[in-house]
């Protein structure tokens, strides 16, 4: 035994250890640019694929969050019972509006400010621009569906939007808001890397994309098409827009007749805009 006195430890870092893995900071992480609250039956579903590929890289770095939210936690009976049947009478059953409308009011507590979205064949069809003006709103509340439908009473009361992501009936909401979140995050700063990836894209300018290739040159005697091999960026770009206009034209015979009428308004509105000028320059006045 000795009688000197044991040093007093130093108050600050004990050790540094290296790892090959360093730990997350989560308290340094940046709020992300778009916030996924979702009201499901199924939250062992998400994120599902939005899990992978840059959807994926972006859940992971935080430029977009995703929380799945279990409409049973609503329920108020011992059974958590969330449906029931139809009035009037029919098949299926019907999700409650007492449990849907307590759900969503739970979700928007700390987020007040985000629109409620319900996935539903009956209502309004997706299109880039809505999408578009979604990934400015910072985020979303969707309402997944299942059985029959929801309570119409929920939806007048809590103003929900009714999106239709395509003419066909699901199982269910899940898969229409997994394609929803995935047009939607894509569009996010940092998530693609080069605007320019969604320039050209189908419905960015109310037309269809323009058929793609690539290498091989000459592939099954199919070759590219000698103008996209030219280098002559004019041409390419008028060839595009040629295809891009004739696709949609033979596929989607709507969306040609409101490309046209937006054409049609645009030139108007040109035409109008000369008119105005030239008049002005002859008499001296300020157009």
């Amino acid at each position: 035994m000795t009688d000197e006195a044991t040093p007093a430890r130093a108050a600050g870092r004990l050790a540094v250890r290296t790892t090959r893995r360093p730990e997350p900071l989560e308290e340094l992480r940046p709020e992300p640019l778009w916030r996924a609250k979702i009201l499901t039956l199924f939250p062992a579903m998400w994120p599902g694929p939005l899990g992978y590929s840059l959807i994926g890289k972006a859940l992971e770095l935080g430029l977009w969050s995703c929380e799945a939210l279990d409409i049973r936690a609503s329920a108020r009976d011992k059974h958590r019972s969330v449906d029931d049947a139809p009035a009037g009478g029919g098949p299926g059953m019907v999700l409650r509006a007492d449990v849907v409308a307590a759900a969503i009011d739970a979700a928007r507590e700390d987020a007040p400010e985000l629109p409620v979205i319900a996935l539903t064949p009956r209502g309004r069809p997706i299109s880039q621009a809505r999408v578009r003006r979604l990934a400015e709103q910072g985020g979303a509340l969707l309402l997944c569906g299942r059985f029959e439908g929801i309570d119409e009473r929920v939806l007048e009361a809590r103003n929900v939007e009714e999106i239709c992501v395509g003419d066909a009936v699901l199982t269910g909401g899940d898969i229409p808001a997994m394609a929803l979140i995935d047009a939607t995050v894509r569009l996010l700063p940092g998530v693609l890397g080069k605007i320019e990836s969604t320039a050209e894209e189908s419905f960015s300018a109310g037309l269809l994309e323009h058929p793609q290739y690539t290498r091989p040159v000459d592939w099954e005697g199919r070759p590219i098409p000698e103008i996209l091999l030219s280098g002559h960026h004019a041409r390419v770009a008028g060839w595009r827009r040629a295809q891009a206009e004739a696709a949609t034209q033979e596929r989607r015979p709507d969306l040609w007749r409101a490309y046209q009428d937006a054409e049609g308004d645009q030139s108007n509105r040109t035409g109008a805009s000369r008119t105005k000028a030239g008049r002005a320059k002859n008499t001296g006045e300020t157009p």
